[in-house]
């Protein structure tokens, strides 16, 4: 039904409101409330990639459109950012461009919006244009300078009330928006990096490295062994990080270390004198896990015979740990989220509303991107806890790091068991070659049962399990496909298995976190198992040349972000090649 009905006005009394005036008003209103929406989600605290995506989603719901696309460019004038909205392209595809790149430079050459009304006709598209599709593309700039381009295109036969110049307006103001933003996240982005770089020179000038960073924090088992730059990375950034109340997110493979960092961050932060509280979502169920975290009251169900104080309220002033975040279930998310929302809750069985302050820090070893993607996660919730995500690097991507970690696991067996056992040089060449899909806390183990069963003062390279070929976890390796199915049962029944059967130390196929789906390449095979003992700059160089210098590509091959590949750049002076 019409909302609006044409009236007859009376003689001698003056007509209603035009059609055409009816329309302007009702695009005007549209369009400040588009303008609306999109300034939310720009001041949302999110990854700049993920807050664009957001804008360009939401388009669609003030503009009749078939696609929209907004790209950033970096200083070289290559895409660094893709946003798009209503494309299909497959996952793996090495390159995608939705609008020719020929589109692209005349907005930038010309900082004017572009109009075309049929792309089927227009030189720029080639052989790209479809009949009757419409292409209007606005600058996103910044202090005049052009940072990317906004677009959209919709096919001339779909009825709208907008006209071409109502959209470039409105795309317009919505591109200024954008490009504040994105100006802003890089002038955070540089401060954030020159903060660190001041940090490096201080520790520097006064000989106060990663080496001594154990003696800033006030916790006993807060001790962090690593010289390798990624641990160094890391470490430069928990010291930031440490000193606000931001939430932090710790990502990384199971074993990595994520609650001794999460201590750390905790033991340098002003909360230090108050609690550290951890919890492991994984662990429990979801109502157990409610009660553990909010607390009850007595009679709140059965078996709650005393009132019972949760984490929460444990933790307040001071710092909660979250671990294994990825786990927990969608009911429970929503209950969670309005605590970090809100900062408050109700015990389980109560009415009383309870408030509390507390430093949140979220670990996973879970993909929460694709949880989002496939519903699994709530988006909201993601945002919350991802306000500082950092990453810890796997032990094989810091190989130097394992005889340090090894003797430090010995001194502390030792100590507990008073005994003075060392490692020969031939073993901790050994131990150093080996993969440890379980990171740090395998290694822990494999020095614990190795020096538990040694008879000797002094640990050789025959006193280790994959010596005589007793190593199940290298077993549980199977990625070249020699290694026989029963020879884990055969180990686990007490055999030793027959000479000859291969036992890997590396993995013959290259990580899922770095790498996507294909068939194996000799290179990546290759870079797996030997490139961590390549320097950061090294194998920064190796993957910009595997990539014919492509920051984008290269970004895939290292599973970071361009952006973070071209600070990488910079940051180690590597001149970049144009062909």
């Amino acid at each position: 039904m019409n909302r609006y009905v044409e009236h007859v006005s009376p003689p001698g009394r003056e007509s209603g409101p035009s059609d055409a005036a009816i329309r302007s008003s009702r695009r005007a209103t549209i369009s400040l409330s588009g303008i609306y929406e999109i300034s939310k989600v720009l001041a949302e605290p999110a990854r700049l990639e993920i807050t664009l995506a957001n804008v360009v989603n939401i388009l669609s719901s003030f503009l009749q459109m078939r696609h929209g696309a907004l790209i950033v460019l970096d200083d070289g004038g290559l895409p660094e950012i893709i946003a798009t909205a209503g494309y299909f392209h497959k996952p793996d595809e090495s390159h995608f461009m939705p609008i020719p790149q020929a589109v692209i430079d005349q907005i930038v050459a010309t900082a004017t919006p572009l109009v075309i009304a049929d792309t089927s006709k227009s030189e720029l598209f080639a052989e790209e244009g479809e009949p009757g599709v419409c292409l209007i593309g606005v600058p996103v700039k910044a202090n005049h300078t052009v940072l990317g381009t906004l677009s959209i295109d919709r096919s001339g036969k779909d009825g709208t009330d907008f006209t071409l110049d109502d959209d470039m307006r409105f795309l317009t103001m919505v591109a200024n928006l954008a490009g504040q933003t994105i100006r802003l996240h890089r002038i955070l982005s540089e401060d954030r990096q020159r903060l660190i770089d001041e940090q490096r020179r201080i520790e520097k000038a006064f000989g106060d490295g990663a080496e001594t960073w154990p003696r800033r924090s006030n916790a006993k088992n807060s001790h962090i062994v690593g010289e390798s730059p990624s641990v160094k990375n890391v470490l430069d950034t928990i010291n930031i990080v440490a000193r606000t109340n931001s939430t932090v997110l710790l990502r990384g493979e199971s074993g990595t270390g994520k609650e001794l960092f999460a201590q750390t961050i905790h033991d340098l932060s002003p909360r230090h004198d108050k609690p550290f509280v951890k919890l492991n979502c994984a662990a429990l169920p979801e109502t157990v896990l409610e009660s553990e975290l909010f607390g009850h009251e007595k009679g709140a169900f059965t078996g709650a015979t005393n009132q019972r104080v949760g984490r929460f309220e444990l933790a307040h002033g001071g710092t909660l740990l979250l671990d294994e975040i990825g786990e927990i279930s969608a009911a429970f998310q929503a209950k969670l989220l309005r605590v970090l929302q809100e900062g408050e809750f109700e015990r389980v069985g109560g009415n009383k509303t309870l408030k509390v302050d507390v430093r949140l820090i979220c670990a996973t070893n879970r993909d929460l991107e694709d949880a989002v993607r496939k519903g699994e996660f709530r988006a909201d919730l993601y945002y919350r806890i991802s306000v500082v995500p950092v990453t810890l690097p796997p032990l094989r991507e810091r190989p130097g790091d394992i005889p340090r970690l090894a003797e430090e696991f010995l001194r502390r067996f030792n100590r507990q068991n008073s005994r003075r056992l060392s490692f020969s040089k031939m073993s901790l060449d050994l131990i150093s070659r080996c993969y440890f899909p379980g990171n740090v806390r395998e290694l822990e183990n494999c020095v614990q049962r190795t020096a538990t069963l040694t008879r000797a003062e002094v640990i050789g390279p025959n006193d280790f399990a994959c010596s005589s070929g007793q190593c199940l976890s290298a077993l549980l390796w199977k990625g070249n496909g020699k290694v026989p199915h029963n020879a884990i049962d055969m180990l686990a029944s007490g055999h030793i298995l027959p000479a000859g059967t291969p036992i890997p130390t590396v993995p013959p196929v290259r990580p899922a976190a770095a790498y996507d789906g294909g068939d194996s390449d000799p290179d990546i095979v290759n870079h797996a198992a030997n490139g961590g003992r390549l320097t950061e700059r090294e194998r920064l160089i190796e993957a910009m040349d595997r990539s014919g210098w492509v920051q984008a590509k290269a970004a895939r091959i290292l599973g970071l972000t361009p952006r973070q590949v071209g600070y990488a750049l910079r940051r180690h002076d590597i001149p970049v090649k144009k062909f």
